[in-house]
């Protein structure tokens, strides 16, 4: 089994900045890509950012140029750097990982229980 555990999100005002983290640990496992996700109140839960293990970024149209993904593999950990922060950034970020089991050769995706970001006006 794998575990996400996620940190960095709060509450802060529009135009300001908040570094989120995710730290992945479990059994033997290769991690494939991982990213971060979005929901907000009566929203369905969106990509925001995501990076594979070569490195290949996709973000959403509406956090390009705001929001930066990183990744420190040797700490099986990614980052998501938000600036220029809007309201409409409000929502519960949750970090996925896409792990394959290095004894079955399975892949599976596992996500973290999410942190609250709120972005006042």
């Amino acid at each position: 089994q794998v575990q996400l555990v996620e940190s960095g999100g709060g509450l802060v005002q529009a135009g300001g900045s908040l570094r989120l983290s995710c730290a992945a640990s479990g059994i033997i496992f290769r991690i494939n890509a991982m990213g971060w996700y979005r929901q907000a109140p009566g929203k369905q839960r969106e990509l925001v950012a995501a990076i594979t293990n070569g490195g290949s970024i996709n973000y959403a149209d509406s956090v390009k140029g705001r929001f930066t993904i990183s990744r420190d593999n040797a700490k099986n950990t990614v980052y998501l750097q938000m600036n220029s922060l809007k309201p409409e950034d409000t929502a519960v970020y949750y970090c996925n990982a896409n792990v394959t089991d290095t004894r079955t050769w399975k892949r599976d995706d596992y996500w973290g229980q999410g942190t609250q970001v709120t972005v006042s006006s």
